[in-house]
Parts: C-alpha cells; sequence; structure tokens
C-alpha cells in the first residue's frame, strides 16, 4: 500500500512540474516520430530500421553479460552509424524534404509563389491540346509520356532533354511521339503551359519489383518519377492505347479524354475564391427585388 501511495506522490509531482511549453514540446516530438514511422513503413527503409534495432538489442545484452570483444565491434559500429543511415536513407529523407518543402508553409517561409503559376490561358491551350493529342495517339496506340511539372522543378530530367520552350499542340505532340522520329524515345516536360524539353529520360521507380510485370518502361518511368516529384505523368500505352495518369507513385489507368480533361483542369488550374459567394448574393438581391 505504501509503494503505490509512493508511486501516486510522484506521478502527482512530475505532473505538477509539466509546463506549457512542456506539452507542446510532447506534442511536436509525437508529431515527429510519427513521421518517420510513417516515412519508413512498407519501404525498403522499413527492413533497415529493424536490423538496426537488432543490431542494438544485441549491443544491450552483449555489454550486460559482459561479451567485450563483440560489444566493442558493435560500438564501433553503430558510432558511424549516423552517416550510414544518410546514405542507406537517401531517397526517402529526399522525398520527405521536397513533400516538406512542397506544403505552403515551407513555400511561405521562404517567401515563394506557387510554381504551378501559368497563366489560366496558357494553361487552358495546354490542357485541349494534351486531352486532343492523347485521343489522336491512343486511337492510333502511338506510345506517349507526358510530364506536367508543378512545384517540384525537374531540371535535372530537363538537362538531359532537348528544349523546345513551344505552345503545346495536337500537332506538335503528334510529331514529337510518331514512331522512330528524334525525340519519341523519352519523355516531354511542360512547365506552365509550356512544352519545355522532349526526350528526356525519367527515374526508375523505387520498388520495381513490386510493379505489375505487365507494365511496359513508359509507365514504370511515370511511377518513378512521379514518386520523385509531384508532377503529373501522362502515359498513352503502345499496346493497348489505354491513357493513365501517374501521381504520387500510384498509376491510374483507363482516362477518357473527359475524365482527363477535368482532372488536368482541377490539379492546374486554380479556382478564383469568393466569387461565386459574391454572385450568389447579388442573385439573392435580385431575386428580392424582383419580388418587390
Amino acid at each position: 500500500m505504501y509503494a503505490v501511495k509512493n508511486a501516486l506522490k510522484m506521478i502527482w509531482n512530475v505532473v505538477q512540474s509539466v509546463t506549457f511549453m512542456d506539452i507542446i514540446d510532447i506534442i511536436l516530438m509525437t508529431y515527429i516520430v510519427y513521421l518517420v514511422i510513417k516515412l519508413v513503413k512498407e519501404t525498403r527503409a522499413g527492413q533497415l530500421v529493424k536490423g538496426i534495432l537488432l543490431i542494438i538489442a544485441a549491443y544491450i545484452i552483449s555489454t550486460q553479460i559482459g561479451l567485450k570483444s563483440i560489444s566493442y565491434i558493435i560500438k564501433s559500429a553503430l558510432d558511424i552509424g549516423i552517416l550510414a543511415l544518410l546514405i542507406m536513407f537517401q531517397p526517402e529523407i529526399r522525398r520527405a524534404l521536397e513533400k516538406a518543402g512542397r506544403t505552403k508553409f515551407g513555400i511561405g517561409i521562404l517567401g515563394l509563389g506557387d510554381s504551378s503559376g501559368g497563366t489560366a490561358e496558357k494553361w487552358n491551350i495546354a490542357i485541349e491540346a494534351i486531352c486532343d493529342s492523347c485521343m489522336d495517339l491512343s486511337s492510333t496506340k502511338t506510345g506517349a509520356l507526358i510530364v506536367i511539372e508543378r512545384k517540384t522543378k525537374l531540371g535535372e530530367q530537363i538537362e538531359n532533354g532537348t528544349i523546345l520552350n513551344a505552345v503545346p499542340s495536337k500537332e506538335l505532340f503528334g510529331n514529337i511521339f510518331f514512331p522512330n522520329t528524334p525525340l519519341h524515345d523519352g519523355a516531354v516536360i511542360i512547365r506552365d503551359g509550356i512544352i519545355l524539353a522532349a526526350a528526356c529520360f525519367l527515374p526508375k521507380p523505387q520498388k520495381e519489383e513490386l510493379i505489375n510485370k505487365k507494365l511496359g518502361s513508359r509507365h514504370r518511368a511515370a511511377i518513378g518519377m512521379s514518386e520523385n516529384s509531384d508532377a503529373i505523368v501522362i502515359v498513352v500505352s503502345e499496346e493497348t492505347g489505354q491513357i493513365s495518369i501517374a501521381e504520387n507513385g500510384v498509376l491510374v489507368r483507363d482516362f477518357t479524354r473527359f475524365k482527363l480533361n477535368e482532372h488536368l483542369r482541377e490539379s492546374l488550374i486554380t479556382k478564383p475564391e469568393e466569387q461565386p459567394k459574391k454572385s450568389s448574393k447579388k442573385k439573392e438581391k435580385s431575386k428580392g427585388d424582383d419580388k418587390k
């Protein structure tokens, strides 16, 4: 009974000593741990973390039972563990930092605007050209790979391609992706409603062994590009003519012209805020006036 009272007293003393900043600190730490778990879950990093935990457990056990040589070897390995972690988790860390930089907070704190910012008019022209050309390419089963850049800049991919700086059109896409032409092998990259480059090579997906073996190189490249950026990647299958979109590492297939147009408009063209509310108020007033 005395032990229980003593334990309760200790807990109460700890609770009394907690300040508002301690609570904030605990909440932030909990959120960081959650993000780390989310980052490594179901990825290559998850298996590495399990291995590291086993090494730490082996070090604790060997130290407790007096296995000096094993403890020394494990301790030496752990001393360079941070550098090894940075090297092994480089893709995951890069993806997490890029994702943080794409948030509104990350953009605002650096004083940067939204990089999706071509004018609505440019995007209207580009979207119509993309949809028209995808339907034409689909009907003739001509393979195509179109990358639409958003907040993540794709400078590395643009550098390995051919700079065009051209206004999108159905005819231009047809010439680029026509079989055996110099630019057909690779991806077209669109920035701010303009075709910036063609014949660009994209990164491979990180979990290529888990991808359906029926998917060809274009679909794999699309998934890889979408894993490494926030780009919208459109694929036209050379075998079936099917239109697909890859975003955030996920491939969605069987797009019609209407679905493709709708998806691109929702993703790329900023809708004006407050205007519908104002117009609805005006309508209500006008209705009231009519009644009078």
